[in-house]
């Protein structure tokens, strides 16, 4: 957060540390973990946390690099993804079992620290919170979007015992239909309709069809309308929040793997024009083809500080995006049909795929890292 490192996940155990102002090496955690190193999230200046593909989650610090602070244990597959309540002061997980699981990391010991099972969905991809953490998104390689509303992390969540805000497509105008059983396919299975819609509209409660607002940690679930052909199906493989949570970004593949698309999705906000309607918190405002190379790797793509631009992992590159061609915030150029991001800037320096990109929060800076493992720096000349 104060900009001073910059961490940098690795494929082989590894995590690395540099000064992003010199760009400095500064320190290689050698074994990290035992397995491909997925994500990094600092909790404060000092604190961060790594999850791997060896199910574990570690807290470290970087006061006293040589040693863990505790290893987290209670994900049964991969673990993807890592958030942090800043209002609570809870770590919040996700892996490829299927579990969001919470961390109390106010009471943790050498032994790892106390934690719940939060929520679970087949085919979980990414998890991010809201930037005021009222709200939990979270992908699927099946092609849904589910959104808790009105968050409270301290109450787990079963099948059923939760309200559900009925599921539907979304759509770039306001007259939409409800997405009824055609839903995407699942990913690996094109030619097979999917029948694995998280959560089955019978386990619906009567208090989610009462008109006004919606009680806490209500679901809704959305296929997320992308771009080319609807029967392809999709897979949301990232997810991003913009910075002042009003839109979400998202990364989506064809089921086929031969399209990729960068799309941005308003927030909604409020109960549905008519109440027997199906509520849609999200309209597609943004959308752009991507190169689709490097298939079957995921590219994670970011927001700028400001939420006026889009740094964007493109073949051996990445490309710089805008609302429109001046930067512009995006409550200003809000179109009344999806239209195309405009493209401000395009940076090749890598020799292979770019995988992933991040913006500086507090410098006009630009980090990306490839598949090679690569990690370049950029800044702007004035």
């Amino acid at each position: 957060p104060c900009r001073s490192v910059l961490t940098v996940a690795c494929e082989q155990t590894e995590v690395l540390l540099f000064d992003p102002i010199s760009s400095k090496h500064i320190k290689t955690l050698s074994e990290a973990h035992e397995d491909c190193v997925n994500n990094i999230r600092f909790l404060d200046n000092r604190l961060f946390a790594t999850c791997s593909d060896d199910t574990t989650i570690a807290l470290w610090d970087l006061r006293k690099l040589n040693t863990k602070v505790c290893t987290l244990h209670g994900h049964t597959s991969w673990v993807k993804n890592i958030e942090y309540d800043t209002n609570t002061r809870l770590l919040v997980t996700s892996g490829f079992d299927g579990n969001v699981i919470i961390w109390d990391t106010n009471r943790c010991t050498e032994d790892g620290c106390p934690h719940k099972k939060f929520f679970h969905t087949r085919f979980l991809m990414r998890m991010r919170l809201t930037p005021d953490c009222s709200k939990m998104l979270i992908s699927t390689s099946s092609g849904y979007l589910l959104i808790l509303h009105d968050l409270d992390l301290n109450k787990s969540l079963e099948v059923g015992s939760y309200p559900i805000l009925r599921a539907r497509r979304t759509t770039s105008n306001s007259d939409v239909t409800s997405s009824g059983s055609s839903g995407p396919r699942a990913v690996g299975s094109p030619g097979h309709q999917n029948d694995s819609c998280p959560l089955s509209e019978k386990h619906m409660s009567r208090s989610s069809q009462r008109e006004g607002g919606s009680p806490r940690n209500s679901l809704e679930v959305l296929t997320p309308e992308v771009p080319g052909e609807r029967d392809r199906g999709n897979c949301i493989t990232s997810l991003q929040l913009h910075p002042k949570g009003w839109a979400t970004l998202l990364r989506c593949s064809s089921n086929t793997d031969d399209q990729e698309w960068t799309c941005v999705y308003e927030f909604q906000e409020g109960t549905p024009v008519r109440p027997a309607s199906p509520r849609c918190s999200l309209r597609l405002t943004h959308c752009i083809e991507e190169a689709n190379v490097g298939r079957g790797y995921i590219k994670e793509l970011c927001f700028s500080p400001d939420g006026r631009m889009i740094s964007s992992p493109h073949g051996f590159g990445i490309r710089l995006l805008g609302f429109d061609a001046r930067c512009s915030e995006l409550v200003d150029c809000l179109p009344k049909e999806a239209s195309p991001l405009k493209e401000i800037r395009s940076l090749y320096s890598h020799n292979d795929v770019v995988l992933t990109t991040k913006f500086s929060p507090t410098h006009c800076q630009i980090a990306s890292g490839c598949l090679s493992g690569r990690v370049s720096l950029y800044q702007p000349k004035f």
